[in-house]
């Protein structure tokens, strides 16, 4: 009997706080589970630095992972199987690849990715391909089989249908992600009946479409995950622990490249600094490895990594004011001149952070960043895009919202033991915003 197809003699189950129960009848994904790579997603918060303004915000991309696993698994097992668009064949792979979509993320992922220039897919799929457990157990199907998911998870699988199962504007990853961030942050925005729109699914050759009965359930979702990024992921306090985080992380590379004697040598990060990062160095790093240098350095010799270091373990995060975008260039210039007179250094103090996102967009022939539209199947089998059925929708269609603030340290202001002339010239321009 072929791997593909052997069950565990026993349904194994994952008790979830946001769809009850995750289910397991497949040796290859509870093998998948067990190995360390995947493991290692226990140790990566799903949502960065948003622990800090929504104490709740603790879970892991383990549980995320899992959750996505369990959507597309109710979707195959149970919408999709028995009809002639759906080629069962591909149950497993989509079940593998929506459990491994995240695979590759590192501690505070974004951060870390910018400063030291990391992608997360490339490591997504070096996991999936490379000398790992991972890798191992997805041979057990076939020697093509890694190939085939690290193809789905990177978009590039010739059957669009599976792609568009945890790669679209309705995927399993987005419905996971937006009632398990709103169930662990605590609000409300991020609910909507997903039950209803599984009920609604249905495959075509190339997408998941929605029956038109379900457009209301869908435009829930379109509003819940608009709502969810404002309320949640572009929080100012959220942003405001991002800024220090990667502060942090340029002031440790800055150093090592000026060879300072680090009390506590970064020994982890060396190959980021390098800019020579192999699989099993990146497999070495989680966030509980990052916070423990956070914490050692705060007793570090130079003033500003130990700081920074202190603000982000404790809590002393930057204060903010919005800012108008065409007026950055001479807002910048004006303050780090004045940040300098104030013996303030304005690379590590002073930041300008832009937030934006677009809701829902439908395709338009030769636009960059195409995105496939959401299509409703109407009753006499047409398919409408559903920004043309849905008032609520075509609303926010293609409206690309942002937000704009500017980042400082107030209590460091506040202090006019020196150079209070210059401080007070600093914040009455930041009043004046």
């Amino acid at each position: 009997m072929q791997s593909s197809n052997m069950k565990l003699s026993e349904e194994k189950v994952f008790k979830d706080p946001v769809h009850r129960y995750a289910h397991v009848r497949d040796k290859i994904i509870w093998d998948l589970i067990g190995t360390k790579e995947f493991q290692r997603l226990r140790r990566i918060k799903q949502l960065g630095t948003t622990y800090l303004t929504f104490h709740g915000a603790e879970h892991s991309r383990f549980n995320h992972s899992l959750g996505v696993y369990e959507i597309v698994r109710r979707v195959v097992d149970d919408v999709f199987k028995g009809r002639p668009e759906w080629n069962e064949d591909e149950r497993l792979l989509s079940l593998c690849a929506a459990l491994l979509h995240d695979l590759g993320h590192g501690p505070f992922s974004h951060s870390f990715e910018k400063v030291y220039h990391l992608d997360h897919e490339h490591f997504t799929r070096e996991i999936i391909l490379g000398n790992t457990e991972v890798n191992q157990v997805l041979l057990q199907v076939s020697p093509d089989f890694p190939e085939k998911v690290a193809a789905v998870i990177g978009k590039t699988y010739h059957d669009k249908l599976v792609v568009s199962l945890i790669s679209s504007q309705i995927d399993a990853d987005r419905m996971d992600y937006l009632q398990r961030d709103a169930y662990f942050t605590g609000v409300s925005y991020g609910h909507f009946d997903m039950e209803r729109i599984l009920r609604v699914m249905r495959p075509r050759e190339d997408q998941v479409v929605f029956k038109s009965t379900g457009m209301h359930a869908v435009e829930d979702y379109i509003m819940s995950r608009y709502q969810m990024y404002w309320q949640v992921y572009f929080h100012p306090v959220t942003r405001s622990a991002e800024v220090i985080l990667t502060k942090i992380l340029q002031r440790a590379k800055a150093l090592y490249e000026e060879n300072y004697n680090f009390k506590y040598e970064p020994r982890h990060f060396v190959s980021l600094f390098n800019e020579e990062v192999t699989l099993e160095d990146y497999l070495k790093l989680d966030e509980s490895v990052v916070l423990y240098y956070f914490q050692m350095w705060q007793d570090e010799e130079d003033s500003i990594l130990r700081d920074l270091c202190s603000r982000f373990m404790n809590r002393k995060l930057l204060k903010y004011v919005g800012f108008s975008p065409d007026k950055k260039e001479i807002l910048s210039e004006q303050l780090s001149e004045l940040f300098r007179a104030a013996e303030i250094d304005p690379e590590y103090y002073l930041a300008f952070d832009s937030s934006s996102d677009l809701p829902y967009d439908f395709y338009r022939p030769g636009d960059e960043e195409e995105r496939r539209p959401i299509h409703l199947l109407m009753p006499n089998g047409e398919l409408h895009e559903l920004s043309r059925e849905s008032t609520i929708v075509d609303a926010i269609s293609g409206k690309l919202r942002s937000d704009h603030k500017l980042y400082y340290p107030e209590e460091i202001l506040l202090d006019f033991s020196k150079h209070e002339k210059v401080k007070r010239e600093i914040l009455a321009i930041l009043k004046g915003k």
